[in-house]
């Protein structure tokens, strides 16, 4: 498993970016691209609290372990849905009928696995899907893309302020540190 360049030395941080594609595939890159981003700003804002930033090229059923612990975690990846807003966002949970056969997994597969090996409930999980128009091998990030990184970028800095606020809640007089 790739934990990336920018891989969080913290194993319970209790936000995850869980983002997944090939920098050699033209917008394949979107999500590593918008991770690597958030990782040269994560030192400028401490409102996001404790995130946890994992790459890899595809998900595989290892990446369960990774949920452990967790508060949220927001899987990203490049979609190539034609006529598509800049990025969509949707609430995802576990799927039983997931392939588990195959050597790349779903997000909802890997929520499964989680499961399955877990006592521990799942984390929240939404899944960013950045749009993206070239796919081929060797491309570099479309025009289309770059936009489309950019509105996405924005919208999950929004998303780690929130989360971070609502995981600051006070609970029987204690504050939950995030």
């Amino acid at each position: 498993m790739n934990k990336g360049p920018f891989a969080s030395t913290d194993p319970v941080a209790p936000t995850l970016l869980l983002g997944w594609g090939n920098p050699s595939r033209g917008d394949d890159a979107l999500a590593p691209l918008l991770l690597e981003q958030i990782a040269s700003m994560q030192a400028d804002h401490p409102e996001w609290g404790a995130i946890a930033l994992l790459t890899d090229f595809q998900l595989q059923i290892e990446h369960a372990l990774d949920l452990q612990g967790r508060r949220r975690v927001l899987f990203v990846d490049a979609c190539a849905e034609n006529g598509a807003p800049p990025f969509a966002i949707s609430e995802i949970s576990a799927n039983p009928a997931a392939n588990l056969a195959s050597h790349r997994l779903s997000p909802q597969a890997v929520m499964q696995v989680y499961q399955t090996v877990q006592t521990a409930p799942l984390p929240s999980c939404h899944l960013l899907a950045i749009r993206g128009t070239s796919f081929e091998l060797g491309a570099g990030l479309s025009p289309e893309a770059k936009d489309n990184l950019e509105a996405a970028l924005s919208w999950t800095c929004d998303w780690l302020a929130e989360a971070a606020k609502d995981c600051c809640q006070i609970h029987t007089g204690e504050m939950t540190v995030c």
